[in-house]
């Protein structure tokens, strides 16, 4: 349960959302998407409120999710899956060919089932597929979760490019190492409430007391 959250992300910029399993922070994701109803609160994306849409009409105004599932289709090739992200949304400047030159491990495995694909090159394709829909704001909810280091490394390089694009983008994490390379802002979450929020060098001056906030204690709740 979120309790009294206020968050807010830029086109223009990268925000984080930090917090130990439990946090509040998948659930918040989900909340801004649309994908669990607002009990009390408001969704606004720009002058627009957003609160009674549903899930398709949140993602045609410029908002899409790249779940910690991933949720590829695994019967579908890597270009079957591509394709349909670009279904149902306007063109822009992410296609195919330019995603697929972010991502040249995709380009390799184009033919390949999703079932076929490592962890890390599953949530390459997530990614992809969903800057298909050329959206202006990208949530990403742990998406460097299990992967290897080098793995990671090349997500943050690709972050970084897509936000210089134009995408602003809202990243939850676990810890702060990703953060702390991108994000301009971060919010970190404690029991379904923000615990702590501030910029990027004000993190690296409170870093013992967010860390502090990360790693002490247990909820049940993600």
């Amino acid at each position: 349960m979120l309790n009294d959250i206020t968050l807010h992300a830029g086109r223009d910029e990268i925000v984080a959302i930090i917090g130990r399993n439990g946090a509040g922070k998948s659930t918040t994701l989900k909340t801004l998407m649309g994908l669990l109803p607002l009990t009390s609160g408001r969704r606004r994306y720009g002058d627009n409120d957003i609160t009674p849409l549903a899930v398709e009409q949140v993602s045609r105004m410029g908002i899409a999710l790249v779940p910690d599932s991933r949720r590829i289709f695994p019967n579908l090739s890597v270009m079957e899956n591509l394709r349909i992200g670009g279904l149902a949304h306007k063109p822009g400047y992410w296609t195919i060919p330019r995603v697929l030159e972010i991502f040249p491990r995709l380009q390799e495995r184009i033919g390949f089932g999703g079932d076929q694909l490592s962890g890390g090159e599953q949530q390459m394709l997530s990614i992809a597929r969903a800057l298909l829909s050329n959206p202006a704001i990208l949530l990403l909810d742990e998406p460097t979760e299990g992967l290897a280091p080098l793995i990671v490394n090349q997500l943050i390089d690709i972050f970084a490019t897509v936000h210089r694009q134009g995408t602003g983008i809202v990243l939850v994490e676990q810890n702060l190492k990703v953060p702390m390379r991108l994000a301009h802002r971060q919010y970190v979450l404690d029991h379904g409430e923000v615990a702590w929020s501030g910029t990027a060098a004000e993190l690296a001056s409170q870093r013992d007391a967010v860390e502090a906030i990360i790693t002490t204690g247990a909820t049940d709740e993600r």
